[in-house]
C-alpha cells in the first residue's frame, strides 16, 4: 500500500489537495502533529472539495506513534531538496509492499534527525530555477512515480 506522510504540514491548501491526489491513488494519508491548522479549516476542505470525507486519513500525535504502527517490513523514503538519488531511482514496484513517502512541513522540510535515520533513502526531485515546489505538487510528482511503477492505479 501506497502512504503519504506529511509531518506537521502548515499550510491547509496543500493539505487538501494532497488529500484529493491520494483518494485518486488509493494511497492512505497520514498527518504528524502539530498541525498548522484545524482539519475543520474551510481552507482544506475548499482545497478538498467534497472529497475529503472519503480520504483515508490518519491524524499522530507524533512521529513515533507513526512509525510504531507501521510493520517493519515498511520502506520510508524522505523527499527533500537536500535528498542524493533523484526520486525515479529507487524500486517502488511491489504493489503488496507498505511504501512510505515522508514530506516535511512547507517552511522548514523534514527535520534532519528523521532523514538521518535512513540517509540513502532522501529522495529529490531534480530541479533548476527554483529552491522548492509546492508541496502538493512534490507529492504528485513522487506518488505517481510511485503508481506507474506499479502498474498504474
Amino acid at each position: 500500500m501506497l502512504h503519504i506522510v506529511l509531518y506537521q504540514p502548515e499550510i491547509p491548501h496543500n493539505t487538501g489537495a494532497v488529500g484529493r491526489l491520494c483518494l485518486a491513488t488509493g494511497a492512505r494519508l497520514h498527518l504528524i502533529k502539530p498541525l498548522g491548522f484545524s482539519l475543520e479549516d474551510k481552507y482544506l476542505k475548499r482545497s478538498g472539495l467534497d472529497y475529503w470525507a472519503e480520504v483515508d486519513v490518519h491524524v499522530w500525535d507524533d512521529w513515533q506513534a507513526m512509525r510504531d504502527q507501521a510493520s517493519t517490513e515498511a520502506e520510508f523514503f524522505y523527499v527533500e531538496v537536500q535528498g542524493t538519488r533523484p526520486h525515479w531511482e529507487p524500486d517502488f514496484s511491489d504493489p503488496h509492499q507498505d511504501l512510505y513517502l515522508v514530506f516535511g512541513p512547507e517552511t522548514r522540510g523534514i527535520p534532519p534527525s528523521l532523514m538521518a535515520l535512513q540517509p540513502d533513502h532522501v529522495l529529490r526531485i531534480p530541479m533548476r530555477g527554483t529552491r522548492s515546489l509546492n508541496l502538493a505538487t512534490a507529492v504528485a510528482i513522487t506518488l505517481y512515480e510511485a503508481v506507474r511503477q506499479q502498474g498504474g492505479v
